[in-house]
């Protein structure tokens, strides 16, 4: 089928894409001070996946770290909106009015727009509550929009599994369906700890958690995308 030849090239690319732009501001910021005229921008000694010591958007909206990320992250989402576009049409011509159809798409072009957005606001500075809690509203969209879609789609895929045989490898059907559970449970969990105001939990630095958690779910939710490369089969 053409379309599951169009979604490979494409949800190989939604992982790459965000995967080099994310970390090579983080490479610029921490290790090319040089390139930033505003010294204050620039971080020493990190690697945030293990000690949470910047978020993603800290290391991208300084310039000229935001001349990597916001382009990539425009593309991403226009990708994101012809990914869950052609999942529409696969789903369809197996199981045509699919329950779940109208829901999958919703939500992954919501969750699209959401990082459109965000992107096009990152770096603006702007001192008020109500924008602060507007970029905070605008990113949890997106997690949620990203992660509804997703299990949507994997639990669509799987109620007619029997009918993919011949186009999907079943093991990463069922990777998936791990992946986004413990997205889930992950988010159910840390929601309700990083909504609270302040930094400090019984002793417990939050911000760091906040930042280490930050750039770990981004790995896990664009994972999703490289699992959809692997388990459609190539003819």
């Amino acid at each position: 089928m053409d379309q599951i030849t169009k979604v490979k090239s494409i949800s190989i690319w939604i992982f790459i894409i965000p995967f080099i732009a994310v970390n090579a501001c983080l490479i610029l910021i921490t290790q090319f001070h040089g390139l930033f005229p505003d010294q204050e921008s620039i971080i020493h000694n990190t690697f945030p996946y293990f000690d949470g010591g910047a978020s993603i958007s800290r290391t991208a909206r300084p310039y000229p770290s935001w001349l990597i990320f916001k382009p990539a992250m425009f593309l991403t989402s226009f990708l994101l909106i012809r990914y869950w576009l052609i999942n529409r049409n696969i789903i369809s011509s197996f199981e045509e009015n699919h329950k779940n159809l109208k829901k999958i798409v919703f939500f992954g072009i919501a969750s699209a727009i959401a990082l459109t957005v965000h992107s096009i606001f990152l770096g603006i500075k702007f001192d008020n509550d109500l924008y602060k809690l507007f970029r905070r509203i605008i990113m949890l969209m997106f997690i949620v929009f990203e992660i509804v879609a997703q299990a949507y789609l994997v639990s669509t895929l799987y109620s007619f599994k029997y009918k993919l045989f011949k186009y999907i490898n079943i093991p990463y059907l069922t990777l998936k369906i791990l992946l986004v559970s413990i997205l889930i449970v992950i988010a159910v969990i840390s929601i309700p700890i990083i909504s609270l105001p302040g930094d400090d939990f019984f002793g417990f630095n939050l911000k760091h958690f906040k930042h280490g958690l930050e750039w770990n779910y981004f790995l896990g939710v664009i994972t999703f995308y490289l699992l959809t490369f692997f388990m459609w089969k190539k003819n």
